[in-house]
């Protein structure tokens, strides 16, 4: 019980923001916190919680306005958003990235009347709606099995006469979470085989979960029968917790979502590509030209490596025109 409960610097590090940050939303009511002697604590599923709602700060102050957007109001935000033919003044960036969260802060530094918006749908809900225009900016981690590449594969399939742009935004690990010091001796792929192991999942449309499916594929595998298979958790933080509990023997997830979490192991699989889209037609518009100076720029790359698990040699590269 312990462990689910976090100091205030232990919530810091999870969110990446400064510790007095954190005792500013506990202030606020936006973090549910309580005491244990004199020490603030937060329960871990709260830290999970926050994640997944609305942040907005003030873009007048120098910060980013980023604001959680459902399915049921990404189209009439994208509605608003395309008014203006050659500049818009509001932004949908699907995904759910921290290397996001640094995208939007560089934007704002550049504009401070840009709206910027995040919708939190897995890759593969992202390109789709990127090509029906619900939202602005699309990114993705989608491995296709047959042609052992990222991302190309599925946007030509999923948006056919609509040409776009793929931008490199880094390289990173995935692999298993497992328990600290491994008790169930999983090395790889092929000990989703075996009958004594269990799962927590990701979400259907999630990269990590079209990864697991893919892997099933290719060694004639069914996911049906896999214990656990249809649990499924919507982050990395949320599979991390479970393993961490003990409530599944391995999950999936990338190196750094569970580098905050205590007795987890990370065993690396697999490096995947995680690849921002946009359409070809806007890449000479506003705001979509800077954000191809700032994927580009030497000062992305260094926020990118400073929160660690990147790999930033082909950031801001051209993967398809």
């Amino acid at each position: 019980m312990d462990n689910d409960l976090l100091s205030a610097q232990e919530v810091a590090d999870i969110l990446k923001i400064a510790r007095n940050t954190v005792y500013e939303l506990i202030k606020r009511g936006e973090l549910a916190s309580s005491k244990v002697g004199k020490q603030v604590r937060v329960d871990r599923q709260e830290v999970e919680a926050y994640l997944s709602r609305t942040k907005s700060v003030d873009t007048k102050k120098g910060l980013t306005v980023i604001q959680t957007v459902s399915r049921n109001n990404v189209n009439s935000l994208y509605t608003q958003a395309a008014e203006e033919n050659n500049r818009i003044n509001e932004l949908i960036i699907c995904g759910q990235d921290l290397s996001l969260d640094i995208l939007a802060n560089h934007l704002n530094t550049m504009s401070e009347t840009l709206q910027i918006y995040r919708s939190f749908m897995g890759s593969y809900n992202g390109i789709y709606a990127l090509y029906q225009g619900r939202v602005n900016v699309a990114t993705a981690h989608l491995w296709d099995g047959d042609t052992n590449q990222y991302n190309s594969t599925y946007v030509k399939k999923m948006m056919p006469g609509i040409p776009a742009l793929i931008i490199r935004i880094g390289k990173r690990k995935q692999g298993f979470y497992v328990q600290k010091n491994n008790p169930k001796k999983i090395t790889g792929w092929s000990d989703l085989k075996r009958k004594d192991i269990t799962i927590v999942n990701r979400e259907k449309g999630s990269g990590t979960r079209v990864l697991l499916d893919e892997k099933l594929r290719l060694m004639g595998m069914i996911g049906d029968y896999i214990e656990g298979y249809f649990r499924e958790c919507k982050s990395h933080l949320a599979v991390a917790t479970t393993i961490s509990r003990g409530g599944a023997d391995v999950a999936i997830g990338s190196e750094m979502g569970c580098k905050n979490i205590p007795g987890i192991e990370f065993i690396p699989l697999q490096t995947e590509c995680y690849d921002l889209i946009i359409r070809l037609a806007d890449a000479e518009k506003q705001p979509y030209r800077s954000i191809l100076e700032i994927i580009a720029s030497d000062a992305f790359k260094m926020d990118l490596q400073s929160i660690g698990g990147y790999d930033t040699e082909e950031t801001g590269s051209i993967i398809q025109d």
